[in-house]
């Protein structure tokens, strides 16, 4: 492999203190949100991610496209939190194959009754780190990243 443009000495301490950060900060989150509220990150992401959404539902493919949780996490994740009542599922009638996830009244709530103490362990853990300066690079840097992922998914149209 010697046209392997390896990582030098920066880029190697950048990439795993991004990589350690990413998953201490992931686990802190999940840590505080169970504690504090008794939801674990990936159903407080999947809350969110309804909570946006054009009448608070989303297709249960774009929900696991849009989190950090795979398709079959998703289905596991939205049958656990239909039975705490969080959620519920509406067939689409489009498509009888594809399922609706839609935020109910007492998933809203719970939400936001988790929202403060999750903003709060957000900034704890990583804003209060940054000056407005790193917080201005890093989001040019990484939304370089996400557009750079995302042309990458899109399909190419026939020649």
């Amino acid at each position: 492999m010697e046209d392997v443009k390896w990582l030098d000495d920066d880029e190697q301490r950048l990439w795993r203190a991004y990589l350690e950060a990413s998953r201490l900060l992931i686990q802190s989150l999940d840590k505080q949100l169970l504690r504090d509220s008794d939801i674990s990150f990936t159903d407080f992401e999947i809350l969110v991610l309804l909570s946006e959404a054009p009448e608070r539902r989303m297709r249960m493919r774009d929900l696991a496209d849009a989190s950090t949780t795979t398709r079959s996490g998703i289905t596991r994740a939205v049958s656990r939190m239909e039975n705490a009542g969080w959620v519920r599922r509406v067939e689409c009638e489009s498509d009888r194959r594809g399922a609706w996830a839609e935020l109910t009244e007492t998933g809203f709530a719970k939400l936001a009754a988790a929202g403060p103490g999750h903003v709060e362990a957000v900034r704890e853990n990583m804003f209060d780190l940054l000056s407005p300066e790193d917080i201005s690079s890093m989001t040019d840097a990484f939304d370089r990243m996400r557009s750079r992922m995302l042309d990458a998914r899109r399909p190419t149209p026939a020649s």
